[in-house]
């Protein structure tokens, strides 16, 4: 009996673990500056001005730059609030496409 309670507390922990997602902290940005350095663009007075123009009038996509990488995000309407802000995203990382399938995000401590 107690093997199959060790089995079935193991299968619970590794199914919690995959629904929480890991932990991801960064600038949201956009795909024309995906570097988080707005001022060769400058479509705005402040990094968020400039995200959200780049979004809507050059066709880009809110990314998640972590000051070495860059991460697409799978919720694009909840990114555009947080654009310019430095965040932590909670979600699971498509290692292929880079693209962070987003749980949750807030404003980063």
């Amino acid at each position: 009996m107690k093997p199959l309670l060790l089995v079935a507390t193991l299968c619970l922990t590794v199914t919690a673990q995959a629904q929480s997602g890991q932990t991801f902290t960064g600038v949201i940005t956009d795909s024309e500056c995906a570097d988080a350095n707005h001022a060769r663009m400058r479509m705005g007075d402040t990094d968020a001005e400039c995200a959200k123009a780049c979004v809507e009038f050059h066709d880009g996509t809110y990314l998640l730059f972590d000051g070495k990488a860059a991460f697409k995000l799978s919720d694009q309407k909840v990114s555009a609030g947080f654009a310019g802000r430095r965040v932590t995203v909670t979600g699971t990382l498509d290692e292929k496409t880079k693209t962070i399938t987003v749980q949750s995000m807030a404003a980063a401590r």
